[in-house]
């Protein structure tokens, strides 16, 4: 039987790798790993998928939905005293590659994201995204082959192709 520390241990880097490529954020992606953890111990004798990781990943993914419906209903409180220079997390957002995929990676669908995600992070096949997000297996190849295409097309944009 799987103990929680095992289960911490084996799949809380893969689980956060993925919130963080959902939710874009570092903090919140630590948030949605401990409550997807915890959910899949609490209902451990209840795995609707093929593999475990792939039950982690569904929890993930609807406790980061649940979460950004939430903050639909949430005002942001008005910043009085902005400061226009950029700060140093800007400036280094704007050399960074990896950081222009992650823009790339938010401006799509979030079924799309999830999708490549899953595909290009955590090497699932297209049959596992697809049980996952609840999709076709069509689907599922058409969602990654989108993600894959618009960071192409990112790409040559930048670079005058």
């Amino acid at each position: 039987m799987l103990s929680f520390q095992n289960l911490y241990e084996n799949y809380a880097a893969e689980v956060y790798r993925f919130a963080f490529w959902l939710s874009g954020d570092g903090p919140e992606a630590e948030d949605i790993t401990s409550e997807t953890l915890i959910r899949a111990w609490v209902r451990r004798s209840v795995v609707r998928t093929e593999t475990l990781k792939a039950y982690l990943f569904t929890i993930a993914r609807n406790v980061c939905l649940e979460r950004r419906r939430k903050k639909k209903r949430q005002v942001a409180l008005e910043d009085l005293y902005y400061d226009p220079a950029p700060g140093p997390d800007r400036l280094l957002e704007s050399r960074s590659e990896l950081d222009r995929v992650k823009i790339v990676l938010q401006s799509l669908p979030e079924i799309d994201r999830a999708a490549f995600i899953l595909r290009v992070q955590h090497e699932l096949p297209y049959a596992e995204i697809a049980r996952v997000l609840g999709l076709s297996l069509a689907a599922a190849k058409v969602k990654v082959h989108r993600a894959r295409k618009r960071l192409i097309t990112d790409r040559m944009r930048r670079e005058g192709a």
